[in-house]
């Protein structure tokens, strides 16, 4: 299939489409010095800033300047986004209008940050983690990075009408447009016939600055493919849709306001890399990224809005079958309007059950959580249904802000007749390291078992930190107190094994045994992950000889990049080491080609 036939538009075609805001925004750049993202070191001052086209939806709530140290300010357009929130009264979900702005900038930029109702009491930065220092003056907030941001900037405690501002990398190595691997969008408005634009294998889908496609991206029996860019898939049906593919990198794109469906659905697919993605929802089940059945995927980096599920990781549904595993979500920034921030387990297949298991969520923020009804809350869900296992979950680094409504975590075997046709087989190894939540409206944490044969086991709290309180071994409590009663949660008599370390206790009296496949297959020039896994709950990883353009993560045990190296074999040793010892194994990493 050619470009023409996958797109309804060849890529000269797609040039042209943009037409006169193309012609301006070349103009722009020159005048301001952004017109290409790569001409300038990447530790040289610099800002690029893109134009909204005409016929998108902008917002007037604010007025963002931006300027490298010395430099001009220049306008940084804003996007109007979409926020729902549910009455707990009536159901309905009323819908408040937002603002997303973005740039991309390298070593110092100042921003400015006016509001249209004027002269602002207080001005909240979040996340909070960044402490982001700032100056109020009248109307005005200000203030400087340094390094990429995703932030909220809320006037007088609005955290509907504020500014969501990405301050991006600078975009690096853009393709060229005549490149015949490139379905390339332009800067300005487009549309295609179908709303759907299908990537075949071996092909980049480039969504420019000042890019606006309002269709659907499918990769679907694909390989070797990506969407790249600075650009926004807005008020398209479903965002991305990823099925049954292999090797598929998503990174630096916006989804914004989807008609319809998940941001981004990933469904029975392997090797799968989301960065550096933001996304915006207000409808109905408006899930930001699913995962079904899949597995070796990261999500990095990501920015998540929505009316729904943030990130949601399950087995069967639909036309998806097989286990889910080795799913890793780090550094990233989660607020659900709705639902969960992060939810595991629902979806399965009854009739084979199925296993979820080897995941990581690692240096995250979650700014809000808001769900009425009981059986949706938890900032961390593990509900599995389904007759779904969930084991060896890894969640450390967490950060928990002061959400509206809900739980801080929810660990339920689930028979939901509205969603499943049996029992979750149960939840075994849980590792919460590093979680703090500071607020006041969190109902009490819930961690039930359905009967002896479908229990939680194995879950160990580390470093628990509750508005300031520690929650374990050697805080001040009345004896016949339970941790859990401390915390707040409820655990029943099905919930077996749970420990509450503190953060110097050893995690277990036995060396770690490794786990992870001792052989994995990587494509030269696309994108791979390998996740190491072990027994004992390790605390740091290791990993030697990899090939070249892979790195390690040695608080998780990730392996990830862009393989550079030749085709061909090599080994490398990884380990994972605990407080008793270090597991060493050889793995043979085997390298194609695309």
């Amino acid at each position: 299939m050619n470009d023409a036939q996958s797109t309804g538009l060849s890529r000269r075609t797609l040039l042209q489409a943009a037409g006169a805001t193309a012609a301006a925004y070349s103009l722009i750049g020159a005048a301001t010095g952004t017109a290409r993202a790569d001409d300038a070191p990447a530790s040289a001052d610099k800002l690029v800033v893109y134009p909204i086209p005409s016929g998108v939806p902008t917002n007037s709530s604010f007025s963002v300047k931006a300027r490298t140290p010395g430099g001009e300010w220049q306008t940084v357009p804003v996007y109007r986004a979409r926020a729902k929130q549910v009455d707990a009264n009536t159901g309905s979900g009323p819908v408040f209008n937002s603002s997303v702005a973005t740039f991309d900038f390298s070593g110092t930029v100042e921003v400015s940050v006016t509001s249209a109702k004027g002269a602002i009491g207080a001005a909240r930065i979040r996340p909070l983690s960044y402490d982001t220092k700032s100056t109020v003056d009248g109307a005005t907030v200000s203030f400087t990075l340094t390094e990429p941001r995703n932030l909220s900037i809320e006037i007088d405690g609005e955290i509907f009408n504020n500014l969501q501002l990405h301050a991006n990398p600078i975009e690096t190595h853009a393709p060229d447009p005549d490149d015949p691997d490139v379905i390339y969008f332009g800067p300005g408005l487009h549309k295609t016939t179908d709303n759907v634009v299908k990537v075949p294998s071996g092909k980049t889908v480039y969504l420019a600055g000042g890019a606006v496609l309002t269709s659907r991206v499918e990769f679907v029996g694909v390989e070797n493919a990506r969407l790249i860019g600075r650009g926004v898939l807005y008020n398209s049906p479903s965002g991305v849709l990823l099925q049954y593919s292999r090797n598929i990198e998503i990174d630096g794109i916006m989804v914004l306001n989807p008609s319809s469906g998940y941001s981004v659905t990933v469904g029975q697919s392997k090797q799968v890399t989301v960065r550096n993605l933001h996304s915006y929802s207000h409808g109905q089940w408006g899930d930001g990224i699913d995962v079904f059945s899949s597995e070796d995927v990261l999500i990095e980096g990501v920015w998540m809005r929505n009316s729904d599920d943030c990130i949601a990781i399950y087995t069967h549904r639909w036309d998806y079958y097989g286990d889910c595993r080795n799913i890793t979500v780090r550094d990233s920034t989660l607020w659900a309007d709705v639902a969960h921030p992060i939810n595991v387990g629902t979806h399965g297949n009854t009739d084979k059950p199925e296993t979820i298991e080897n995941l990581v969520f690692s240096n995250i923020d979650i700014l809000d959580h808001r769900e009425p009804q009981m059986d949706y809350q938890g900032c961390i869900a593990l509900n599995p249904g389904d007759s779904n296992l969930v084991r060896n979950v890894r969640a450390q680094d967490i950060r928990v802000e002061d959400f509206r409504w809900g739980q801080l975590i929810n660990m339920r075997i689930m028979y939901n007749t509205k969603y499943n046709t049996s029992i979750g087989r149960g939840i075994d190894g849980v590792y919460i390291k590093n979680l703090s939540y500071n607020g006041t409206h969190a109902n009490p944490a819930i961690m039930v078992g359905y009967d002896a044969d479908h229990a939680i086991k194995n879950v160990t709290f580390q470093n628990l930190v509750i508005n300031g309180k520690f929650i374990g071994n050697g805080m001040k409590k009345p004896g016949w107190y339970r941790f859990e009663d401390m915390m707040p949660a409820y655990a029943n008599e099905h919930v077996v094994n749970t420990r509450f370390l503190t953060s110097t206790e050893a995690t277990s009296t036995t060396k770690p045994a490794i786990t992870s496949p001792d052989k994995a297959t990587a494509t030269k020039n696309q994108v791979f992950n390998y996740l190491i896994t072990a027994s004992e709950l390790p605390t740091s990883f290791a990993a030697e000889g990899l090939p070249k353009g892979l790195d390690i993560d040695t608080a998780t045990g990730l392996i990830s990049g862009t393989v550079r190296d030749n085709v061909g074999s090599c080994t490398a040793t990884v380990s994972a080491t605990n407080s008793v010892g270090t597991a060493t194994q050889t793995v043979t990493f085997t390298v194609e080609h695309a």
